[in-house]
């Protein structure tokens, strides 16, 4: 069976897409060209209905186990197979179907501050012109309806931040030496080391591998007229244009999509009025976190200047993680 032995399993908007690229050059590891299959998501199709864009993401969903297993037939032999899809570490029944079919794989998880990790996820769907809200505190207050409603899961903005939650069960899915996790922040600040430390997981050669390519920058549109009528042009052909046959219509959204961001600045930093608003969500879980790794997560809820930089900042001790668990952070 080509099935693979390990997964870049989350989180959203914390650099897996340029981790994935980076590790497709490690001549000892092969990655799916498709970067995000998504086929432990479902137990079959995708469903019809969801979000604005939703579609667009359901159409792309590998959910067959033949064309998912095509995906990594062109691996060379000996080579160790691999995908990224970073919701795996957010569902609980994406990781029981991971290792009720591959119990011995490994999963590599990165970290991201959850409100920056947050603010990147709406400022994506904001940029692109599916989210509706263009205020990113308004989108969060939105959340609970918009998953009542069945949007998808990358509109959880705040629940997809709940690290603490998803690494206990994913810990206790699969033996902690299955798992590696890490910081958003080590990858960005040293990706050789971080990149090594991956290899090493992985069981194969290090220092052949010694960094990642650049992320994108998200362009954040100025609110306008022009941005929401374009807007509201892809929300409105999105759903459409997605259940058509041919990449035409996919290119036709894509091409509204990149007018939305011509000229638009990179995303700016929130400030910390907008950050303390979502600070008490996420506190208890990052406490969780803490426990659960031995590691303090304090930089995550302290004070921020207007750059986004963190306003008297001091390292604080290391608690035991409970457990054993999940020590590679």
């Amino acid at each position: 069976m080509a099935l693979p032995d390990f997964f870049l399993a989350g989180a959203p908007k914390a650099g897996t897409t340029a981790l994935h690229a980076a590790l497709t050059r490690h001549p000892e590891l092969y990655l799916s060209a498709v970067k995000e299959p998504k086929f432990f998501l479902t137990d079959g199709p995708p469903p019809l209905q969801g979000g604005p864009g939703d579609a667009k993401t359901y159409r792309e969903h590998v959910w067959r186990r033949t064309d998912y297993e095509a995906l990594f037939d062109p691996a060379p032999a000996g080579a160790l197979r691999g995908e990224s899809t970073p919701f795996y570490l957010y569902r609980a029944d994406a990781q029981q179907r991971i290792r009720t079919l591959i119990p011995d794989a490994r999963l590599i998880v990165v970290l991201r501050d959850p409100i920056e990790r947050a603010h990147s996820n709406w400022a994506h769907l904001w940029s692109a012109g599916l989210d509706p809200v263009g205020d990113f505190v308004a989108a969060c207050a939105a959340e609970e309806q918009r998953i009542a409603a069945g949007w998808a899961d990358f509109w959880h903005y705040r629940r997809l931040g709940l690290y603490g939650e998803q690494l206990t069960h994913l810990c206790s899915v699969f033996p902690p030496g299955q798992v590696m996790v890490f910081r958003y922040r080590d990858l960005v600040s040293d990706p050789a080391k971080t990149l090594s430390r991956i290899c090493a997981f992985l069981g194969v050669a290090t220092g052949l591998v010694t960094d990642i390519p650049p992320e994108n920058v998200t362009a954040h549109p100025e609110h306008s007229r022009r941005h929401r009528t374009l807007s509201r042009i892809v929300r409105s052909c999105s759903a459409v244009t997605a259940r058509l046959p041919g990449q035409a219509p996919k290119a036709m959204i894509d091409l509204l999509e990149r007018s939305l961001q011509d000229g638009a600045l990179p995303r700016r930093p929130l400030t910390w009025e907008q950050r303390q608003s979502l600070i008490p969500y996420f506190e208890p879980d990052i406490r969780l976190l803490s426990d659960l790794t031995g590691r303090d997560f304090g930089d995550w809820v302290r004070p921020r200047d207007d750059s986004g930089g963190l306003v008297g900042a001091r390292p604080m001790g290391q608690r035991q993680a409970r457990n054993g668990r999940a020590r590679d952070l």
